[in-house]
């Protein structure tokens, strides 16, 4: 007898009278009583959040949400004049422009972190994730030390530097005092504010820290998987590029886009 078939979830299921999510019943439980920030986490950490965490982890989605005309909000704009008809095209077009540059630095910075932390717990003696504020020499030499090694090996540090704050991103001491209101200063965010303090002595220039990398550090101390950290950078953005063809509509620009770079090309055989 050939073997049956089985694809076990437990995430969403339904049946003709009702629908269950995460163990729970979608209409009598969830809805008008749960918040999307709050689902969202649910279904990635297989947990409910707490009331600190939600606070925590909305920041983070409204900080990534729209940052003006950015390549990925252009390439949703200029999407959507070509493709009226296919919103999810637009949608798709924004999304797909997240990485290394715009967006990814969320994940990028949170997978640093994570091993610089992974490799100081392997190779000192010092506990990393205490949160008293008297290890802050301990955070500061695992810095120095991640700091010089990636120079050494002729890398940047995700999440230091800004093309447009140069002093400091708004975004980065609302993040840091709110996770310190809710009790989720952790060890990534630790981190990477003695990178912070530190880099200077390396690279012999002071640069802010990241909002988006800032982020990254909240999001792995919230205990998210860092590997995952990218889908809520694009989950906020999300929201974001629906505003920017929302907008395109209202008041449009794409064209003006278009026929700026069309109309001063210049054809080089």
């Amino acid at each position: 007898m050939a073997e049956e078939l089985r694809f076990p979830t437990g995430l969403g299921t339904s049946d003709a009278d009702s629908i269950s999510l995460l163990g729970q019943d979608l209409a009598a439980d969830l809805m008008g009583q749960v918040g999307f920030g709050e689902l969202a986490f649910w279904l990635v950490a297989g947990r409910r959040p707490n009331p600190g965490e939600v606070r925590l982890f909305e920041a983070v989605l409204v900080a990534l949400a729209d940052h003006g005309f950015t390549p990925t909000a252009i390439a949703a704009r200029l999407t959507y004049l070509s493709a009226p008809d296919s919103l999810q095209g637009a949608l798709a077009a924004g999304l797909l422009g997240g990485g290394s540059r715009f967006l990814g630095v969320t994940e990028d910075c949170g997978r640093y972190l994570s091993s610089v932390l992974s490799d100081a717990h392997a190779h000192a003696d010092s506990d990393p994730d205490s949160d008293s504020d008297s290890d802050s020499n301990d955070f500061d030499a695992i810095a120095l030390e991640a700091v010089r090694a990636t120079k050494a090996a002729g890398q940047f540090v995700p999440g230091l530097g800004h093309p447009v704050h140069k002093t400091q991103d708004p975004r980065t001491p609302v993040l840091i005092r709110i996770a310190r209101e809710e009790g989720f200063y952790g060890p990534h965010l630790r981190l990477f504010e003695a990178i912070g303090r530190v880099h200077e002595k390396v690279l012999n220039r002071k640069l802010p820290l990241n909002g988006a990398g800032v982020c990254g550090a909240a999001l792995a101390d919230l205990g998210l998987p860092v590997d995952l950290l990218r889908g809520f950078a694009l989950l906020a953005r999300a929201a974001g590029l629906l505003g920017q063809i929302a907008e395109e509509k209202r008041r449009p620009i794409a064209n003006q886009i278009y026929l700026a770079v069309d109309r001063n090309a210049v054809y080089e055989a």
